[in-house]
């Protein structure tokens, strides 16, 4: 088949099929602090309010220009729409199957839950720092990362003292857990936050 007779658009119909994040382990639910909760939610006004009026605009403006097949700000825009609207999609979905989870109400603060803070050392005595947090709330290089992390996996539970083994593709590490923290105050989540 000629070019001619393919769609413009066919090379760029792939970014659709893109994965916007991990996904979910089946049967669970999509588990947030109140913070993680609030930044999703403050993307997705964003993007609705700011950022694709902006771009439709720019969008709107470059096709009143006339011929479209080399007009960069078209063509940019109407990628960059599609990524905005995959996004809009993606974060719609997930905020309505979010479960918020409070880590100041956990009761029992001695074992690792959902949104503790653990010190832990490896078995070369280094110490690190995590808190456990939801799958589109987790930023390993900042120490917060996700419940369904094998490291997480491995700390759950677990109380101050105890040995956990952690599986890795090198093998079996012991991690040594030294303390538990959960934050004190309840997080406020407002009616504005969660509609």
């Amino acid at each position: 088949m000629s070019k001619a007779f393919v769609k413009e658009d066919a090379d760029n119909q792939d970014d659709d099929l893109v994965p916007e994040a991990v996904a979910l382990p089946a049967g669970t639910k999509n588990y947030l602090t109140a913070s993680g909760y609030k930044a999703l939610r403050a993307e997705l006004k964003h993007l609705l309010n700011v950022e694709r009026p902006d771009v439709v605009q720019v969008v709107s403006w470059a096709a009143s220009n006339g011929d479209r097949s080399e007009n960069g700000d078209y063509i940019y825009g109407k990628k960059r729409l599609r990524e905005i609207d995959r996004r809009i999609r993606f974060l719609t979905k997930r905020l309505e199957i979010a479960e918020v989870v409070d880590p100041a109400l956990q009761p029992n603060r001695d074992r690792v839950f959902f949104g503790a803070t653990v010190v832990y050392s490896d078995q070369e005595g280094e110490e690190f720092t995590v808190t456990i947090v939801g799958v589109d709330e987790a930023d390993p290089l900042n120490g917060k990362i996700s419940w369904i992390s094998p490291v997480a996996r491995a700390l759950l539970k677990a109380q101050e003292g105890d040995v956990v083994t952690l599986r890795t593709p090198g093998g079996l590490q012991e991690l040594d857990v030294l303390e538990i923290h959960y934050p004190d105050e309840p997080t406020d989540l407002s009616a504005d936050d969660v509609k």
